[in-house]
């Protein structure tokens, strides 16, 4: 163990340097009386963590409790509201769980498996023609399962940890930078629940972002339809797609090398037995989705859904009967770390608005803006894209950026369509991005079953760049010039 220790030199040459740095900077600005937003603070510390190797759901509790601390609140009171958030969060970790168990099961249908073999098959034929074919339908499927993981069948991130891992052999012989599919993974995911309301898109679209734009927006005068929120978010989402391409064709285009392990050179061998799918277990799949889809639509319990879903399959015959627990356990294992890293998430983004500083940073903005639009539009932007990246969810700030972010908006002249555009679009940057994000954590949990993608060097960084920064220039466009 020692010896281990004095052989990894990261903690000496890279994060005890950080961290001495920031003590020593949070020195000077307090000696300096120089105020520090302890929103600001607590989201800085917890991303500067996540960059030295902390793990997440550790950065996640030491950010919020250092950030509680500089706002004066006391330690027994940071544990209670951390202790009184977990059970909401832990509603949400729990339904990942059961998503995860649901998706294993789909997973022994064997569907997945079929498709791998028929690709990697494919590939053997020694054709440059052939390897770009099957190169761009990789991406086609990744785009498609990303935008139907939202609306038609609402199992969110889960079926990355079960579509990708039986891929990644056929992926590392076609050298395909796993950042490319990081960022069509959490682009697409993003692109489909702000612009399409239907499943996860309709609890966004409608139940939150225009129910919190009418209640706010009704002192000013502000009604919205619900025909107006994906004429809203057209722009936003476009700005997203954009940076997915960006990726696709730019900056990840080049071919990178992983290790293949035996395992994956056994899955795309052309020796590997026939695999065949027959009639029931296609049926029984079907069905399953189905029944998922309808929980989320008709009685918006994905929890539910998810656990008749996984039912339906074990009565199928698809797999052994006595193997249920085990089916089960392997979605524990493959959504336990997201679903603690939410659950926790959910407390950190609740003793930020503890601290009472969240509004404070909005209203300094705000005196910043004066009345000039384009200034006024990036101020907010670049404030809510902070905000989202300590949540990790844009899901949960648009109740916080409606009350000052509206009559903004209306001080500033910005149409009812700008408006909504701003609100939609400021709540939604930084979710691809957040080291806290389940779109990250969705694609480290799939690229790195073989330890060869790294959650933030290789989700959250190139995410944060491509997904956010064409957002924010698409909106700022579409606001300033187009809808405003």
């Amino acid at each position: 163990m020692l010896a281990a220790y004095r052989d990894d030199t990261f903690f000496l040459s890279r994060a005890l340097p950080v961290l001495v740095a920031l003590a020593a900077i949070y020195g000077l600005l307090s000696l300096l009386s120089i105020p520090i937003n302890a929103v600001v603070l607590a989201i800085v510390l917890m991303v500067v963590f996540c960059l030295i190797k902390i793990p997440v759901a550790v950065s996640l509790v030491s950010a919020a409790l250092l950030g509680g601390m500089h706002a004066q609140m006391a330690f027994p009171d940071i544990l209670q509201v951390l202790n009184d958030n977990l059970l909401s969060g832990a509603q949400v970790g729990m339904t990942y769980i059961m998503v995860g168990a649901f998706a294993v099961a789909l997973s022994r249908s064997g569907v997945l498996d079929w498709v791998a073999q028929k690709m990697a098959r494919s590939l053997n034929r020694e054709s440059v023609h052939v390897r770009k074919q099957v190169k761009w339908m990789l991406f086609i499927l990744f785009i498609v399962a990303s935008l139907l993981s939202q609306n038609l069948i609402p199992v969110h991130i889960a079926f990355i940890p079960v579509l990708i891992p039986p891929l990644l052999g056929l992926m590392n012989r076609l050298q395909m930078d796993r950042r490319a599919i990081a960022c069509i993974l959490a682009c697409g995911i993003s692109a489909s629940y702000l612009l399409l309301p239907f499943g996860f898109g309709a609890i966004y679209l409608n139940e939150i972002l225009l129910e919190n734009f009418n209640t706010v927006g009704a002192a000013s005068g502000f009604v919205a339809t619900a025909s107006m929120a994906p004429k809203a978010m057209f722009f936003p989402v476009m700005g997203i797609l954009a940076g997915m391409l960006v990726a696709v064709f730019i900056t990840y285009r080049k071919p990178r090398i992983y290790t293949e392990s035996p395992k994956q050179e056994t899955a795309t061998s052309t020796d590997q037995e026939n695999i065949e799918i027959g009639i029931q277990p296609l049926i029984f799949t079907a069905l399953a989705v189905i029944v998922v889809l309808l929980f989320q639509m008709y009685f918006d319990s994905l929890f539910i859904g998810a656990m008749i879903g996984f039912m339906i399959l074990g009565f199928s015959g698809i797999y052994r009967w006595r193997a249920q627990d085990d089916v089960f356990t392997q979605g524990v294992r493959l959504m336990a770390e997201i679903a603690v890293i939410i659950t926790i998430a959910s407390s950190f983004g609740a003793v930020l608005t503890a601290t009472g500083d969240i509004d404070p940073l909005v209203a300094s903005a705000a005196q910043m803006l004066g009345d000039n639009k384009l200034f006024g539009a990036v101020m907010m932007l670049v404030v809510g894209l902070f905000i989202t990246i300590g949540f990790g969810d844009s899901f949960a700030s648009v109740p916080i950026l409606a009350p000052i972010y509206i009559p903004l908006c209306v001080a500033l002249g910005f149409s009812p369509l700008a408006t909504l555009a701003m609100l939609g679009a400021s709540a939604a940057l930084g979710d691809a991005g957040s080291p806290a994000s389940t779109l990250t954590l969705g694609a480290t949990a799939g690229l790195n079953a073989d330890g060869q993608h790294d959650h933030i060097k290789d989700s959250v960084i190139p995410t944060f760049f491509h997904a956010n920064i064409g957002m924010l220039l698409f909106t700022l466009v579409a606001v300033v010039w187009l809808l405003g």
